[in-house]
């Protein structure tokens, strides 16, 4: 048995370099265009721009597995950095709403390849102790820009004006086209290709799946609704509720990969799920700083584990051949989730109150505990793959 790497490979690093480049295109402009559509479209032309972004990521992911192994992960890799990152360069000269909408499907193709190879990579590049940490260490990278691009854009269209936002959007994804030289070269699987039809059909990736989307749900809840849900609150103590969300998930999902490598990340599943519903159900309460924080504090507590807990899971459960495909369905039930989560809120809480619809999404949530307890309980598949199931770059 060959000895374990360190967990920091130059491959590694550069996969987290091009990771944070492709993240920070993104999240710079995920508010930005909305307001920028918003001049002709109003609030739906908003929606639309995110909508579209969206579904095109969600579509990507079906794509991916298979565009990989047709490709190599380089080449699929860098056709999503273009993707994401060249089209903004058209939004200074496109005002019309549907030429927006067209700009944000074909950046949402890019982001979408992009999640997917990235998660896979890393999967492929950490030994298998230590995929849990790596995991954790690349959930930190990708991490820092929804943390700090995203309120950086808003503020910069204020201080520079939407063309220089652009600018800096596009170049934040073409500029990491020059590390891509530097990630490893096509995979050479001596296995059959796992798409994400089979993905989806196996139980070992759906139970975590939906576990995970549970959490997600609730997530797309929390960004769209918590400023409308708490008006006694200013909007410096929604912010920074938001900002202590995305703090807190961030270090939990680090956290949560030490803790897998060394207990399993299967018993993790159960207590995330748990932390995750009580900070939703918290926000039921009358609002106030210490409640509106502290909501966010375990909802993001719980949200990062499990962000963690379910991909070291599913990629554990398949060769290196799945790990596309594991990568692809754990960010389908993150998109999905957080898309589904907000639409249903929004009708729900139309009819009952903010109050009784943030008690029903924790009711909710709570279901996904019995796919959790089963994995939990489950001993069918081994907590790692073989050695010889690691991937040969050349």
């Amino acid at each position: 048995m060959r000895d374990a790497p360190p967990l920091l490979s130059r491959s590694l690093l550069v996969v987290f370099l091009v990771s944070l480049g492709g993240g920070t295109s993104f999240y710079l402009l995920l508010t930005v265009v909305p307001l920028y559509a918003a001049r002709s479209g109003g609030g739906v032309g908003a929606g639309l721009t995110t909508g579209a972004l969206m579904l095109a990521t969600v579509g990507a992911e079906l794509f991916t597995p298979r565009l990989v192994a047709r490709f190599g992960e380089r080449l699929a890799f860098a056709l999503g950095l273009v993707l994401l990152g060249a089209p903004v360069l058209a939004l200074p000269t496109s005002s019309s709403l549907v030429a927006i909408v067209a700009i944000c499907l074909v950046r949402g193709l890019g982001f979408g390849i992009t999640v997917v190879v990235g998660s896979a990579m890393v999967a492929s590049l950490v030994a298998p102790e230590r995929r849990g940490e790596g995991l954790g260490l690349y959930g930190l990278v990708v991490g820092v820009p929804s943390i700090v691009a995203l309120p950086l854009g808003v503020w910069l269209v204020g201080q520079v004006g939407y063309p220089a936002v652009f600018v800096a959007g596009a170049s934040a994804a073409l500029l990491s086209l020059a590390a891509i030289p530097g990630l490893p070269g096509r995979t050479r699987p001596d296995e059959p290709h796992v798409g994400v039809v089979a993905g989806l059909r196996m139980p070992a990736l759906i139970r975590p799946a939906i576990a995970f989307s549970a959490t997600t749900m609730a997530a797309g809840i929390v960004v769209t609704f918590i400023a409308l849900a708490v008006p006694a609150a200013s909007e410096n103590l929604v912010a920074v509720a938001l900002l202590v969300q995305a703090v807190t998930a961030t270090l939990a999902r680090w956290w949560a990969g030490r803790y897998g490598d060394r207990h399993g990340s299967a018993r993790l599943l159960l207590p995330g799920i748990v932390t995750a519903a009580l900070g939703i159900v918290t926000l039921a309460l009358p609002a106030s700083a210490v409640v509106v924080v502290g909501s966010m504090v375990l909802f993001g507590a719980g949200f990062g584990v499990m962000q963690n807990a379910t991909l070291a899971l599913m990629f554990d459960r398949v060769s290196r051949s799945g790990y596309n495909a594991a990568s692809a369905v754990w960010n389908l039930a993150y998109d999905a989730g957080m898309g589904a989560g907000a639409a249903i809120f929004g009708v729900v809480a139309v009819r009952t109150g903010y109050t009784t619809a943030f008690l029903l999404t924790g009711a909710v949530m709570l279901t996904a505990v019995a796919p959790a307890w089963r994995d939990a309980r489950s001993e069918l598949v081994p907590r790692r793959p073989r050695d010889e199931d690691q991937p040969t770059y050349g």
